[in-house]
């Protein structure tokens, strides 16, 4: 099983917005022979009495000829209730008509959709392109990421791009997305409200939100253009502090975070802070190679399967970093940025401050198909060197420090009192 088709990206999380770049989907996931043929089709057809009469009708006349079933979706009595289904919306549906490729879509969809994993999608041609080439750092959108909140499962902001439209704007992260457009999110899942969100430069984008603390309703408008995001943010504060932000992992962030530790060196820093707050996740092969930049030698994550089949990720320590370090976290921290950040506490690298972190321990791959589709499904659970698997629990700071927005917000330097305790900690750490 490569890498780099494996995600421990929050999947609820993506850019809003186009990447440019060539389309590497072709090469870059190995096609598996055959089509996807599983089919369970949900579609309503409502006002109609008579269709289900009829429905069961046409399945009744064939059940002679029909075998048992072997278990199978895809047995001889589901391709009926289909014909019977597809039958019925030919005769009345009376809305404008249906194109044959959006039922097969559906029929995809929903059978992924009965699995009730949130991690687990179709991805049509289009929409697996777009996936696969959004690791260049530069969008078309209003430079926000999107995630699906886990108390109402309505989208939300989760980060916020520098120097774009939703930075300008004031979107904030945990700002639940009620509207786009005019058309409410509920019940949509997260590429479906990320498509109503992109669209083409300089054209408009009206967003219906709910801010904690806010007593209505907030409607903002924004101007979609092009976004360039690095992932990696490197910066020299006071008394020797290097601060690196990762805001993904994605094939850029590898290189990125790479040189942002040699220019740490470079400047005689006397200790790091590593900000993953927000940071939604990304894939492996990207998580894995950073660790090994830092770690010292031994396990930096394993994962196990529905065969009980280990599979473990190791670092030999020989570029273990020597200087302090402070990791800041929080419960937009997903994913990827769990494993870093769960491998540093394990090996005592590292103190962590902020947060609980989201909670995700499982793993999704990419199963792309002749036809140009794919499935991201989930395919493992992960667990931390120590031996735990955080899902739906998080990993808990050393140092608890709850984001003050009020400060942040309401103020001109917009004061960040969390990374304020960070600097804390890490020169308690330098002394």
């Amino acid at each position: 099983m490569a890498e780099d088709n494996q995600y421990f990206n929050h999947t609820d999380n993506m850019p809003t917005g186009n990447q440019t770049g060539p389309d590497k989907s072709a090469n870059k996931l190995p096609f598996v022979i055959g089509l996807f043929v599983g089919i369970l089709l949900t579609v309503a057809v409502g006002g109609v009495y008579v269709s289900g009469v009829k429905a069961q009708q046409m399945i009744d006349s064939k059940k002679e000829t029909q075998t048992a079933s072997n278990g199978k979706v895809a047995d001889s009595a589901t391709i009926a209730k289909i014909n019977a289904l597809e039958s019925t919306i030919d005769k009345y549906f009376y809305l404008d008509r249906v194109d044959n490729e959006d039922l097969r879509e559906g029929i995809f969809k929903g059978m992924m959709d009965a699995l009730n994993d949130p991690y687990t999608e179709y991805y049509t041609e289009d929409e697996l392109n777009e996936m696969m080439d959004g690791t260049e750092g530069i969008y078309y959108g209003i430079g926000a990421y999107v995630s699906l909140d886990s108390i109402t499962g309505l989208p939300k902001v989760s980060g916020i791009i520098a120097n774009s439209p939703a930075e300008e704007a004031d979107l904030r992260p945990e700002d639940i997305i009620y509207e786009v457009n005019g058309e409410s999110t509920q019940g949509l899942t997260l590429t479906e409200t990320v498509k109503l969100i992109k669209g083409p430069e300089g054209t408009p984008v009206e967003l219906k939100l709910i801010r904690d603390g806010e007593h209505d309703y907030l409607e903002v408008t924004l101007i979609r253009r092009k976004v360039e995001s690095p992932t990696v943010e490197f910066e020299m504060k006071e008394d020797g502090i290097a601060y690196i932000q990762v805001t993904e992992f994605d094939d850029v962030t590898e290189d990125q975070f790479a040189e942002a530790l040699a220019m740490a060196k470079g400047s005689d820093a006397k200790g790091i802070i590593l900000d993953l707050r927000g940071n939604p996740g990304g894939n492996l092969s990207t998580v894995v190679a950073m660790c090994r930049m830092i770690l010292p030698e031994g396990m930096i994550v394993y994962t196990i399967d529905k065969n009980e089949k280990r599979t473990e990720y190791k670092c030999d320590g020989k570029r273990q970093l020597d200087l302090p370090l402070v990791v800041l976290i929080d419960g937009n921290s997903a994913s990827a940025a769990e494993i870093m950040s769960g491998a540093i506490k394990d090996h005592g690298i590292g103190t962590l401050v902020g947060t609980t972190t989201f909670g995700k321990g499982i793993v999704q791959q990419i199963v792309p198909f002749r036809d140009g589709s794919a499935v991201k499904i989930t395919i493992s659970a992960y667990y931390t060197p120590s031996g735990k698997n955080i899902h739906g629990i998080g990993i808990e700071p050393d140092v608890e420090c709850k984001f003050d927005s009020e400060a942040y917000y309401d103020t001109e330097d917009h004061y960040d009192n969390q990374l304020e305790k960070a600097k804390e900690v890490l020169l308690e750490k330098i002394k």
